[in-house]
């Protein structure tokens, strides 16, 4: 089930929106396909990112997937217990699986993201493709 609350990217990647804030993770879709997740290379606190920049790289017993940002501005956080415990994001994509914490700069932004139900729409439309 996908959350009501997200927004997605065409990457799989989500936000969650929080004033001025937006939680960035990967979706489960993009868990699923990846596999079992081993390591993810996470962006360096401070630092400034725009909408479709490489913000790091997920590992996992498959393959290595870029991770890109939906939303520009500052990173403001990111999930320090993944370095430890990557595994996380297999089981909880949406809830302590969260990457960054992103400050942003532009919260018309968010409105170009995909809503739940649009990005179940673009899930089955790759899944026929």
């Amino acid at each position: 089930m996908i959350p009501s609350d997200l927004r997605f990217h065409k990457e799989h990647e989500w936000i969650r929106l929080d004033g001025k804030r937006a939680t960035v993770g990967i979706s489960d879709f993009a868990q699923d396909a990846l596999g079992d997740i081993v390591f993810l290379d996470l962006p360096k606190v401070g630092a400034s990112v725009k909408v479709g920049q490489q913000i790091g790289e997920v590992e996992s017993t498959k393959t290595t997937s870029t991770i890109y940002t939906p939303v520009s501005g500052t990173i403001h956080q990111i999930n320090n217990d993944l370095k430890d415990h990557p595994e996380v994001v297999n089981s909880d994509p949406y809830g302590k699986g969260w990457i960054a914490v992103i400050e942003l700069a532009d919260l018309g932004e968010v409105d170009q993201l995909m809503t739940a139900s649009q990005y179940e729409a673009f899930l089955a439309d790759q899944k026929k493709g």
